[in-house]
């Protein structure tokens, strides 16, 4: 299994370092950002498991950082790290979607336990599995079924149905294949090469009718990956 990815927004430079050499000995891989729209461009960019955030940043404050991550990636965990106890601060910290709130200073062993716990509740959650509206087509991607305006229906396998839910998840961005092989197949990319993905986007474009020489719903990113459109 791919190590889980943690997101630190800070702007103090010795902090932020903490944290990630913090987070890097439990185990966990990071990305880094200075200001709060750095902070965000990175989090919408890429998909992270779990974004820690300062209050205090240049730029986009935490609180509006979270707003916008909470907008476009509701599911995605976030911690607030932050020098403020007021309880004001942690009140709205929480109401805004955060689901902890960690407040400097703290020991490292506290950090990685929040974020475990965070991880771990996250991870209990249920998963919302509905149906997709491809032009003309249904997806129900709990009964991998597809049903077609004509009365026509197909069945897609449990991994077009996974491959399927990821790119709806992240609908109108290109995702990378090295994602996929990630997220989907729970593979490590690196040194890995396999025509997989495109198998299976090509049949799933069979499916449901999507002409690879002019692809409208399963469109390839030239140099890239995929993206639902």
């Amino acid at each position: 299994m791919a190590r889980r990815t943690i997101l630190v927004v800070e702007d103090d430079p010795s902090i932020r370092r903490g944290l990630v050499d913090t987070l890097e000995a439990g185990g966990y891989g990071t990305a880094e950002a200075a200001d709060g729209e750095a902070g965000l461009q990175t989090a919408m960019a890429r998909d992270f498991d779990l974004v820690l955030i300062d209050i205090k940043l240049p730029k986009r404050d935490g609180f509006s950082l979270l707003e916008e991550i909470r907008r476009s990636k509701p599911a995605l965990p976030a911690i607030m790290v932050t020098a403020l106890g007021a309880e004001e601060d942690r009140v709205r910290g929480l109401k805004g979607g955060a689901d902890d709130y960690v407040v400097k200073p703290f020991s490292a062993m506290e950090l990685l336990a929040r974020v475990e716990a965070v991880l771990r509740r996250s991870a209990e959650r249920p998963q919302t599995v509905g149906t997709l509206d491809l032009d003309g087509a249904r997806v129900d991607l709990e009964r991998r079924s597809v049903a077609f305006a004509d009365g026509r229906a197909c069945e897609i396998s449990a991994k077009e149905a996974e491959l399927l839910q990821y790119l709806a998840g992240r609908r109108g961005r290109p995702v990378t294949r090295d994602e996929l092989l990630q997220r989907v197949w729970g593979l490590d990319p690196k040194g890995v090469t396999t025509r997989t993905i495109d198998m299976h986007v090509a049949r799933l474009r069979e499916k449901l009718g999507d002409d690879p020489a002019d692809a409208r719903l399963l469109k390839t990113v030239r140099g890239t990956g995929y993206m639902l459109s």
